[in-house]
């Protein structure tokens, strides 16, 4: 019997239609029509020999087959990957490109400002921004889509290490007239029945235990989740409520009106890392702007 051929477009569409349980989704984060996905698909699945997912006028997801299928695609996936991702850095290492991952937060607070140093004493270099999400700063380092990464500290792959650059502590964020401006003093308890915003998952998990530790289950204020940072701090800055973020988010902040103010009680922190590779070596560039970038936010630039 002949092998099964199939090429990395099949596989993708494979891959995003079950992580998403839809070809119309996955044909939006492909770029690509619906009825491409399922043409991908469907030449997958004969080239396989077998059906990969069961079809539903609502929803897709994977056969038996499919499920046993998927970890061999995402490691094909991966490997191609690696292998983009290394013929791109063959590629900077001869033009002294340099690409930092790093969440929103900090690319559109801490690094511009940096970034822009940096270039001005060393013209040749091409640093190159790479926005990705909290959870996949170290994944992003990892397969070789960025040389470096900063962000908050988390568990990462085995071949990816870190290094702690500085800590910054989480505050409320407030419109100018907000009635607790003028407080002395603020305290958790002051946010009862106060629409909180979250950044995101991530924001959200760094400020309930606070607010559960002050508040019962019944009193404790419902924090809204939206995606985006800007979103949040937009919204405290209409005063349809507050949120909470990283002092280090600052400029941007003071940029869309809204002020910081400390809470007294149970504190929270964000530390702050810078990720590279354990495995695969750095390019000159790249180790110069990771000296740069240590001695600039370590030790920490706010309190």
């Amino acid at each position: 019997m002949a092998l099964p051929r199939f090429t990395p477009r099949q596989l993708d569409a494979c891959i995003a239609a079950a992580e998403l349980n839809s070809f119309s989704q996955a044909a939006k984060r492909l770029h690509l029509s619906p009825s491409a996905i399922s043409n991908l698909i469907t030449d997958l699945e004969l080239s396989l020999g077998f059906a990969l997912f069961e079809r539903t006028t609502r929803k897709v997801v994977l056969t038996a087959a499919g499920r046993e299928f998927l970890p061999a695609a995402l490691a094909v996936q991966r490997q191609i990957s690696r292998a983009q991702a290394a013929a791109i850095e063959i590629r900077n290492h001869a033009t002294d490109i340099v690409r930092v991952a790093a969440p929103m937060a900090i690319a559109a607070t801490l690094l511009p400002p940096l970034l822009a140093e940096y270039c001005a004493v060393q013209p040749r270099t091409s640093v190159r921004i790479v926005d990705a999400a909290v959870e996949w700063l170290g994944d992003r380092v990892s397969i070789g889509e960025a040389d470096l990464a900063i962000g908050p500290v988390r568990h990462s792959h085995s071949d990816v290490e870190h290094v702690l650059l500085f800590e910054s502590e989480w505050v409320l964020w407030l419109a100018p007239d907000d009635p607790l401006i003028g407080m002395p003093q603020l305290g958790w308890g002051d946010l009862s029945g106060r629409r909180v915003f979250a950044a995101g998952r991530d924001h959200e998990d760094s400020i309930k235990p606070q607010i559960s530790m002050v508040f019962g289950d019944e009193e404790m204020p419902e924090v809204e989740v939206v995606e985006s940072l800007v979103t949040a701090l937009g919204m405290a800055a209409a005063g349809l409520g507050v949120t909470f973020s990283p002092k280090y988010v600052e400029p941007l902040g003071s940029k869309l009106g809204v002020i910081a103010r400390p809470v007294e009680g149970p504190s929270a922190v964000r530390r702050v890392a810078l990720y590279k590779s354990a495995i695969r070596p750095q390019s000159e560039p790249a180790r110069e702007l990771e000296a740069f970038l240590t001695k600039r936010l370590h030790p920490p630039l706010n309190p």
